[in-house]
């Protein structure tokens, strides 16, 4: 199950500010200035027990509004062919205009639910004025204020009809993997390269691949269900946003996913579109590889990976217990390493450990390093259990749980990593009064 949201409208209507308020967190930068969007944002929310992505669809503004207009249509047209629900959020306090136009016109060509926030109604005589907007040819029109929160309880009532209920759920008899990154990474190429085939089409034009479909691999003693993010991309589709489908696309697959390989383009070094992507992977608690593809265009001497994997070890903190392969598709360097880190990776995130042993190795150790005093009060811990999830969750029974800070859990993280092994699993800590 994969339930994604997408936001569209034209600039400056409060397109991040919804987000922000969905996510929970200030995530996108969310200004009165025009265009301020200029990365595309990714966000999980729930609502009345349904989970689903969302999307915030920036804007890039390039001094003219004739390219501006022209990277809202091509976003609007991703949004069309990935999301499941459209948002189309609207301005009530400077009404309808031909930006707004052009954005209905194309959606309403879709059979996709298609849902108008009218945004900025922050008072009731503003409110008042929503329903000119059903001039856009949409029956579900409502009037919301993403700043203070009103209208939107009704709004996300007829939004998650459309959602599947309960969390995404990844159930198949063999791992399921994806390949994800930027755009010309060599993502395909690794995958023909296992394949030995050419399963997947490469081409030097970044955004050749389309469609996210899971292809099973049985070769090397190795059995997972993989995919490229993925597939074939007509050519009269390559002039498209690359950098936003990267985004949509590998959101679904991740969420499909127990196990990720990221794929860096090593004489690109890690970008930030490599890190909004491994934050997606970590938000949602897969498993994690890191590939360094390319390795054989990097000038080197005897230390260049170490100091190349120290440099990606910075750049993703404060993930750090991932295994990191150096590799070249197309010289064919230690591909099947790639699989022994997938299926190590898988056995580490589905690993569990009983409650005696957890607690008979670390509570000696949280009893020597304490978490540290707050406010003259002392927090001790009890003991700890893992939760029956499909990846390392741990509920961690303590006096004042309120008072643990992110540094003492990121510690208490770090022994069960030293303890057990969970290389390239993400662990989640839960803190809960006894």
């Amino acid at each position: 199950m994969s339930n994604i949201l997408a936001i569209v409208g034209r600039p400056n209507v409060g397109k991040s500010t919804f987000f922000n308020r969905m996510a929970g967190e200030r995530q996108a930068i969310d200004e009165p200035t025009s265009g301020v969007t200029r990365d595309r944002h990714y966000g999980k929310s729930d609502w009345n027990g349904k989970y689903f992505s969302i999307i915030d669809t920036g804007g890039y503004v390039n001094n003219s509004d004739d390219v501006f207009e022209a990277e809202i249509k091509k976003q609007v047209h991703v949004a069309l062919d990935e999301a499941d629900v459209i948002l189309f959020m609207v301005d009530i306090q400077e009404g309808i205009n031909s930006m707004d136009e052009d954005v209905a016109d194309m959606l309403r060509r879709t059979e996709k639910p298609v849902i108008i926030a009218v945004n900025k109604a922050d008072n009731h005589q503003l409110q008042n004025l929503y329903s000119e907007f059903y001039a856009l040819g949409f029956d579900k029109v409502f009037p919301i204020s993403a700043v203070n929160g009103s209208g939107t309880g009704e709004l996300l009532d007829e939004l998650v009809k459309h959602f599947e209920e309960g969390e995404i759920s990844t159930e198949s008899e063999f791992p399921r993997v994806s390949i994800v990154g930027r755009p010309n990474a060599g993502k395909s190429s690794i995958l023909n390269t296992l394949f030995d085939e050419d399963r997947f089409i490469v081409t030097p034009v970044a955004g050749t691949t389309r469609d996210s479909i899971f292809t099973h691999f049985n070769k090397f003693g190795y059995e997972f269900d993989m995919v490229d993010t993925a597939g074939i991309r007509k050519k009269n589709k390559v002039y498209d946003d690359i950098e936003f489908f990267s985004v949509v696309r590998s959101v679904r697959a991740i969420e499909n996913s127990d196990v990720c390989v990221l794929v860096i383009d090593a004489t690109r070094g890690i970008e930030a579109q490599d890190l909004h992507i491994l934050g997606m992977i970590v938000q949602n608690n897969k498993g994690l590889v890191v590939v360094i593809n390319k390795w054989d265009l990097v000038e080197k001497d005897n230390k260049t990976m170490d100091s190349f994997r120290e440099k990606v070890l910075e750049r993703i903190a404060p993930t750090y217990d991932v295994p990191i392969i150096f590799t070249s598709a197309t010289e064919k360097v230690r591909i099947l390493k790639i699989l022994e880190s997938i299926r190590d990776v898988h056995n580490n995130r589905s690993k569990r450990i009983s409650t005696s042993k957890l607690n008979n190795t670390l509570l000696d150790i949280f009893s020597v390093n304490p978490p540290p005093m707050y406010k003259g009060k002392r927090v001790k811990i009890k003991y700890i259990t893992q939760l029956k999830l499909a990846y390392p969750a741990f509920v961690i029974f303590c006096s004042l749980p309120q008072y643990v800070k992110d540094s003492y859990k990121r510690f208490v993280e770090r022994q069960i990593r030293n303890e057990f092994g969970f290389t390239g699993a993400t662990i989640k800590l839960y803190f809960r009064e006894k």
